[in-house]
């Protein structure tokens, strides 16, 4: 058995079983030649209290109050408003908005990409908080989504205007099938801190999602899946699990306590 053991850490301390994807510059620990662990020194555990309740929600709150109003914002900004008043500091709530928070709170990220930007709102709430982010968005901007105006890219470039995001910004239309594999192909070199699918919601589209960019993701990074408890879309859930079940290299967390619900995973390696 000591032998087992210490043939595995040999082989741990040689990399050997470390991704060649770059490492995340603030959730990793690397020393080379005598790398014991996996180079992540946190799981989402360690995020949970930068992601979850009171003091993200009113941040989030806040950046929300300065965006384009449309409907379903409108009534985020009353549903922040009635948990804040029922619960306060004791309100246990997340969504994607306080996770991206939280996550660039934490993580500093150099670099986003995203998949469902529409009119940029989870976009400026990461950026919020990494105003000199580099940020890739892929969307079909599909005309009247959901029953909403749906302007296109020059409103989501005006939307991170709006909170101060000065790094810089590449938004792609098309199917993300397409134009995800055709970027990566273009652009061999980029990796990213955090990444979000929040774009097809049919099974096969969102677990294609999910395998095209999970390579590209820095070690200790963050991927995060949106809508998991959404009525509408029930079987995400079902996507991001069985997804989770087949990277050992993920470790995940999930809120579908109340409303959409969201998920994310932190790579260990």
């Amino acid at each position: 058995m000591k032998r087992f053991v210490r043939a595995g850490l040999r082989r741990l301390r040689g990399s050997a079983q470390i991704s060649p994807a770059p490492m995340q510059r603030t959730s990793t620990y690397s020393e080379p030649g005598n790398q014991w662990y996996y180079p992540a020194t946190g799981g989402p555990s360690s995020f949970i209290p930068d992601v979850v309740g009171a003091r993200t929600v009113r941040d989030a709150q806040t950046i929300v109050e300065g965006l384009s109003s449309d409907p379903y914002l409108d009534y985020i900004r009353n549903f922040y408003r009635a948990g804040l008043q029922t619960f306060g500091d004791n309100w246990v709530y997340a969504d994607i908005n306080t996770v991206l928070i939280g996550l660039a709170r934490r993580l500093r990220p150099e670099s986003y990409l995203e998949i469902g930007v529409r009119r940029g709102r989870s976009m400026a709430m990461l950026a919020s908080h990494a105003p000199e982010c580099r940020i890739v968005g892929f969307d079909l901007w599909i005309s009247d989504y959901a029953g909403m105006e749906n302007p296109g890219p020059q409103h989501v470039r005006n939307e991170l205007a709006r909170i101060g995001h000065t790094g810089a910004l590449d938004l792609v239309t098309g199917n993300s099938r397409e134009t995800i594999p055709q970027w990566f192909a273009e652009h061999p070199e980029d990796f990213f801190d955090i990444i979000t699918v929040d774009g097809d919601h049919s099974s096969e589209g969102a677990r294609i999602d999910l395998e095209n960019v999970l390579p590209r993701l820095k070690i200790g990074g963050a991927l995060v899946f949106d809508d998991i408890s959404n009525q509408w879309h029930p079987e995400l859930v079902d996507v991001w699990n069985d997804f989770l079940g087949r990277h050992e290299n993920l470790a995940g967390y999930s809120f579908s306590e109340v409303g959409y619900g969201v998920a994310f995973a932190i790579r260990s390696r």
